[in-house]
């Protein structure tokens, strides 16, 4: 799989907005990783002060929000778009890393392992739903694909991992991107007061999260905001979804070499992989076996909840709204109906295996 993206789009250039939006301060400059960097660290660390004052919202949901607010209201300098994007991928990716090591190898694998009942009829659900509900709104088969393997799996990631093998337009991948990221937003705000309203138990919400919410970064955000054990447990279950990307991408491949009769469709596995999941059973085989000494994992696990806010304020900083807002009602509702069947589904699942 290729990184982590949380990003809807590429961020646009300065010249591409109004001056009122264009970020002034280091406009003259050069861009460079540091700029970003620093811009969302030092968002990243209001955003952790907010959440010790208020826990019941968390530092992830802080951090999204403050990104969102500096980029829409003052606007984002291309100086810091390389920062900015490496923060939301590669930081990301990293922060999950790190958690790796406050997690036992056994619990890794028996979470994961007892999700899969329920990953794969959600997964199910979406693909069906999109088909469904797409052909109704009159989407296309490609916009209706990638909405559909982005709400089932892991958002923009597997929407990019499918594009090269369907081919889309450039502006249905930007549009499908966009759709889902803006729905993983909504889940990250909207999740955690629900799970509190229906009671959930820390494994169940991180159940339903980690198979209801689309992007890996989003699932962190709201898992950690309802607790830690909640997030733990969305977090591998998010991992092992995520695996799935495999046969889907083997599966469309076969599918659109059949359509199209063309034998040149290629599935590379090492581009579509997602590698650092095998980085985060190897921090959580490290831990079981004894090699992290004690006194260095309570510092891992800040370092690494440090990191998830940082990147999840990278994400803020990548949101234009107005693009979004452009897009058009019938994608939004395609997004949001797929989002919906998922979230149904996996709590029906769950109440009817009595783990809610």
């Amino acid at each position: 799989m290729p990184p982590i993206s949380a990003v809807p789009h590429p961020l646009p250039s300065a010249a591409g907005r109004p001056a009122a939006q264009t970020h002034a301060r280091g406009s003259s400059r050069t861009p460079s990783l540091w700029y970003g960097l620093l811009l969302a660290a030092g968002l990243g660390l209001a955003a952790w002060w907010l959440g010790t004052l208020f826990p019941l919202i968390g530092g992830p949901v802080f951090g999204i929000l403050l990104g969102m607010v500096w980029r829409n209201v003052l606007g984002l300098s291309p100086v810091f778009t390389p920062g900015v994007v490496f923060s939301s991928r590669q930081v990301l990716k990293w922060s999950i890393i790190g958690l790796g090591f406050g997690l036992s190898f056994g619990q890794v694998m028996k979470t994961g392992a007892s999700s899969l009942a329920v990953t794969l009829i959600t997964l199910s659900t979406a693909f069906l739903t999109a088909w469904l509900l797409g052909r109704w709104l009159k989407l296309g088969g490609d916009l209706r694909t990638l909405i559909g393997v982005g709400t089932a799996i892991c958002g923009g990631s597997a929407i990019a991992a499918v594009a090269p093998i369907i081919k889309p337009d450039d502006h249905e991948t930007a549009l499908s991107i966009s759709t889902i990221f803006l729905f993983n937003v909504v889940a990250v705000l909207l999740f955690p007061p629900l799970g509190h309203w229906m009671g959930l138990s820390d494994h169940g919400f991180g159940l339903w999260a980690g198979t209801a919410i689309n992007d890996t970064s989003s699932v962190v955000a709201a898992g950690y905001s309802y607790s830690v054990a909640a997030g733990d447990i969305a977090t591998i279950v998010k991992l092992t979804r995520a695996t799935l990307i495999i046969p889907i991408c083997i599966v469309i491949a076969f599918w659109v070499a059949w359509r199209n009769q063309r034998s040149e469709t290629r599935v590379s596995l090492v581009t579509i992989f997602p590698w650092f999941i095998l980085w985060f059973l190897a921090a959580s085989a490290t831990r079981s076996l004894g090699l992290i000494p004690e006194t260095l994992l309570g510092p891992l696990h800040l370092l690494s909840q440090f990191l998830i806010i940082m990147a999840l304020t990278a994400i803020g900083l990548s949101s234009d709204l107005r693009r979004m807002a452009l897009a058009g009602a019938r994608p939004l509702l395609l997004g949001l109906g797929v989002w919906v069947a998922v979230s149904l589904s996996s709590l029906g699942v769950q109440w009817l295996m009595g783990s809610l």
